[in-house]
């Protein structure tokens, strides 16, 4: 890394933003390389501590309760204790993993552009200063991005309005009168739990919910991922791989069911100080809106470069943004599934290989560090730290 002025960019091949699962993999695999953290990449992420988006969810969500959390590369998870919350548990997995394999992760670091920047390279502008790089893995998730509908009167409710992102848990809603708004897995678990609680709950969605029986397997998630994918390529902002998969049908979605806590409401037309109502004339008192309306993807910071296609997305292949060869967006679109992720970093890495083996000064030179561990499939081990 060539720090060699006060206020002068520092020069790195790769930037890495974000340390979520799909940060962590791309970190991994220029390991794998052959590069090293803090001299040839750097990663970057502005939480407070390892874990990603996970280190934020609500003590309730029990790590027995995540559908297919995906193990990072070249690590397993074992002997996970079920009952405990799973920002601790994905947490401390998240920070073993970062020591294991030297990651290095800059934290907290705020990044808030990324520009076109001298001699062909980007310019990460950050809290702790600015990078200068010839590539990019862009790995910032969607959680720093909720997304909260409008609706007529939303600002006359006089109860309490939250999102998914701050959800606390059920307890805070013993006794209450609640709606919770959004046909996902995160609307339907917060849902059943609050029923336990609350005084009266009601589901609303946009669209009726869509429960999957039997198991879901390769060829249904190579089904989803595609139809994911087909978005980004056409520049259409991407819907998440869950939203095209339905709902798993699990005992506890049956009790739901059975009970009538899942009796789901057509979307309200309006708000009003005390609870919503129907155009047809129905309406329902309420204390709580919870929107678990899902998220849309933070990439804000990649505003400077014209990315995003008339259709409102960045058009991208495989993970490379069409537009700009050295940028890789990971853990979007089809990659923001755990194991969509892993395999996201991996390709991203391979492809910037090769783009780094093109001299900057367009002179032949050769990486042959990163060539040989790329043929020879070399794993960065422990004893490398």
């Amino acid at each position: 890394m060539n720090n060699s002025g006060a206020g002068e960019a520092r020069e790195v091949d790769v930037v890495v933003i974000g340390a979520g699962q799909a940060g962590l993999s791309g970190a991994y695999h220029l390991r794998r390389v052959g590069l090293e953290p803090d001299r040839d990449f750097v990663v970057l992420d502005h939480a407070p501590r390892p874990g990603g988006a996970w280190q934020f969810r609500w003590p309730s969500l029990t790590y027995g309760k995540v559908h297919g959390m995906h193990a990072l590369p070249g690590m397993e998870l074992t002997g996970a204790d079920d009952s405990r919350a799973s920002s601790e548990v994905i947490g401390e997995y998240f920070d073993a993993y970062e020591r294991t394999f030297g990651l290095r992760v800059h934290r907290p670091v705020e990044v808030s552009a990324v520009r076109e920047g001298d001699g062909g390279r980007l310019s990460v502008e950050t809290s702790e200063g600015t990078y200068a790089t010839r590539a990019l893995i862009n790995a910032t998730g969607t959680w720093d991005r909720p997304f909260w509908p409008r609706y007529p009167g939303q600002e006359t409710f006089r109860g309490r309005q939250l999102h998914t992102a701050n959800y606390p848990g059920p307890q805070e809603f013993a006794g209450q009168r609640v709606i919770v708004v959004g046909g996902g897995a995160s609307g339907t678990q917060h849902l059943m739990e609050i029923a336990e609680v609350a005084a009266e709950t009601f589901w609303v969605t946009r669209r009726p919910p869509v429960f999957r029986e039997g198991p879901f397997g390769e060829d249904q998630g190579r089904a989803a991922v595609a139809m994911v994918e087909e978005r980004v390529r056409r520049g259409l902002p991407p819907q998440s791989v869950v939203s095209v998969t339905g709902l798993p049908l699990t005992d506890a979605v049956r009790r739901a069911r059975a009970e009538g806590v899942l009796d789901r409401l057509p979307m309200f037309d309006r708000i009003t100080p005390t609870g919503v109502t129907w155009d047809d004339g129905r309406s329902v008192e309420a204390d709580v809106i919870l929107w678990a309306t899902g998220f849309r993807a933070a990439i804000d910071h990649l505003a400077p470069l014209r990315l995003r296609e008339p259709g409102g997305g960045i058009r991208v292949e495989g993970t490379q943004a069409v537009r700009d060869a050295r940028i890789h967006l990971v853990g979007y679109g089809p990659s923001a599934s755990t194991i969509g992720a892993n395999r996201a970093g991996r390709a991203a890495v391979h492809a910037i290989t090769r783009l780094l083996k093109a001299p900057e000064d367009g002179t032949t030179t050769d990486r042959a560090a990163s060539d040989t561990a790329v043929e020879r499939g070399g794993e960065p081990a422990a004893s490398l730290v």
